[in-house]
């Protein structure tokens, strides 16, 4: 809640007059029942059509007045929660965009796109309506009883005698409620993440007749929500019957005590219509406040998984330079990981690669290839040896300065529901002509060229309006674009037929002789030419070398090549 509040701070002053404006018109909405009383029991008698002309008038006042400042106040409490909520949005989204992936992992992308949508909802709830009912309600509960007390002493004690059932009532439902919300919000996360599988899948789905599979395994997990978002609900709707059956007991007992203490004289009528009246505004703010108190309980929840993402700490802090003397472009050093800190995914991982050089990297699904470049970006850290690029750890290089070094095809790349030209741009605003030497270079050209409206085609949402290999095209555009340092290309031609992926290598071979070039792939025929080449298998190194010292050193590449090029061995 705290973090919450430090939003608020530039808003209090803002807060303040809404507040004053919205006290403002609760104590004219406190007035009105005195009035009435004040009217029907002194004015009333006089018999003077001018002075209930009069006090009828400022009746009509205090009720105008009333209605203008709440629609005020009201309308300035929404924008407050309003602009409060898009910097939490706003921060929230850059936060998530600096996790770490190993943060990431442990947040899950479900949880926090719940967090970044249904929770920060929460949260805008619960600031408007603790400004709109969290002022007035109390105003009109304390004034309430305070004119009730000085209206008739006698009548007050029924609602004392009421009031302490109530306030154990919210005390015990409110302090349950948080953690309700807290275990729904955890089942939203789950229900988030099966629709995501299966929207993402839908036509693996289909293809494999797996639709009622899939059905069973939503009902599940939404009959999870269900329930818990069913007992949350029990639980926290018991206050309002609760409520009401206590404070009507109350009205049932002023109204007995109310017609004897009339009959005897104690009383006036007017007093007896105005405590009613005033009954009825305790009956309605103790049934905002327990409503209120829903609301709070949704946002604590909310506030606190959010408090969780933007107070999750810098997994990547910079070490102190260290640069050495090595003159080696990139190099490896008995580098070891695991994603989850059990089976270890690399181990003792040694290689250097000289600037311009190629390196290609082959290896069953599951070797750590991809492993290999995460580490080499720094999406995750390693847990033992060292990374270094041009002799410097890269644990002691600033990430942006990191990533502008590279020009990246990740295997799971995506391109974004925009322009071919903007894809390829990315936001970097390069100019027309380098955008179309990079479709150029990844020989994208031909396809691009073909479509009615060209670079200015719009992609649909994840592209499917591309096939599989001008997809790549178009990602490998976009990472030549910029010239990069160093080019990975993880399993990014694997779409591409023998003659496209050709052309790319000889592009890159001739047009980019001093990036070094670091490819993975599934064909051995895109690693051929490669300076040098890593066989993968089970986080090792099986073989390093060229394409003919790992027919002679490597069985395991060996066996590839055979199964992939035929029967006879040509080195």
């Amino acid at each position: 809640m705290r973090k919450i509040l430090t939003y608020l701070k530039p808003y209090y002053p803002k807060m303040a007059l809404g507040l004053t404006i919205k006290f403002t018109g609760t104590i004219m909405d406190l007035l009105l029942p005195w009035i009435l009383a004040y009217s029907i029991d002194e004015i009333v008698p006089q018999g003077s059509v001018r002075l209930i002309l009069f006090w009828g008038a400022v009746m009509v006042v205090c009720a105008v007045t009333a209605l203008v400042t709440n629609v005020m106040a009201n309308r300035m409490a929404s924008k407050v929660a309003r602009d409060t909520t898009e910097v939490i949005r706003h921060d929230l989204f850059s936060k998530i965009s600096r996790l770490s992936c190993s943060q990431v992992d442990d947040f899950t992308i479900p949880s926090l796109e719940a967090r970044l949508t249904t929770d920060t909802y929460n949260i805008h709830q619960m600031i408007g309506m603790m400004q709109r009912l969290g002022v007035r309600s109390p105003i009109l509960l304390i004034g309430g009883i305070s004119v009730t007390l000085m209206l008739d002493h006698a009548l007050s004690l029924v609602l004392i005698c009421i009031l302490p059932f109530t306030v154990i009532l919210v005390y015990i439902i409110s302090k349950n409620g948080i953690s309700l919300y807290t275990n729904l919000q955890q089942s939203v996360d789950s229900l988030v993440r099966t629709v995501r599988e299966n929207i993402a899948g839908i036509k693996v789905i289909k293809a494999l007749s797996r639709t009622d599979y899939e059905k069973q395994r939503f009902s599940g997990v939404n009959s999870d929500v269900v329930e818990k978002e069913k007992r949350a609900g029990i639980i926290m709707s018991v206050t309002n019957p609760a409520m009401s059956l206590f404070l009507n007991i109350g009205l049932t007992f002023v109204i007995l005590v109310g017609a004897y203490r009339v009959d005897a004289g104690l009383t006036q009528p007017g007093k007896i219509i105005a405590f009613l009246t005033y009954f009825t505004i305790i009956l309605n703010a103790m049934l905002m406040i327990t409503r209120l108190f829903v609301i709070y309980s949704k946002g604590i929840a909310s506030a606190e998984r959010i408090r969780q993402v933007l107070d999750a700490p810098d997994n990547f802090r910079l070490k102190p330079d260290d640069q050495d003397n090595s003159q080696r472009h990139i190099s490896f050093d008995n580098v070891c990981f695991s994603y989850h800190k059990g089976k270890t995914n690399l181990e003792n991982i040694s290689f250097t690669l000289n600037k311009g050089e190629m390196l290609g990297i082959i290896g069953p699904t599951g070797s750590g290839k991809s492993t290999l470049i995460n580490l080499l970006l720094r999406l995750y850290d390693v847990d033992k040896g060292e990374i270094r690029i041009n002799g410097k750890d890269i644990r002691s290089i600033p990430l942006s300065e990191l990533h502008s070094k590279f020009g990246v095809v990740l295997q799971n790349d995506i391109l974004f529901a925009d322009t071919i030209a903007s894809n390829i741009d990315f936001g970097r605003n390069l100019s027309q002509e380098q955008i179309e030497a990079a479709a150029k270079f990844a020989q994208a050209t031909e396809f691009i060229d073909s479509l009615s409206d060209g670079y200015l085609h719009m992609l649909a949402q994840k592209s499917s309006n591309l096939s599989g290999g001008q997809k790549q095209r178009i990602m490998i555009a976009r990472a030549l674009v910029s010239k990069p340092e160093i080019l990975v290309l993880d399993d990014s031609s694997s779409a591409l037929d023998y003659r496209t992926d050709s052309m790319l290598r000889k592009a890159l071979t001739q047009n980019f002789a001093d990036t070094t070039s670091i490819i993975i792939a599934q064909r051995i025929s895109s690693i051929l030419n490669a300076d040098r080449i890593l066989v993968m298998e089970d986080g090792n190194i099986l073989g390093c070398g060229t394409h003919k010292e790992l027919l002679q050193s490597c069985e395991a590449y060996k066996e590839i090549y055979i199964s992939q090029m035929g029967g006879n061995i040509i080195a």
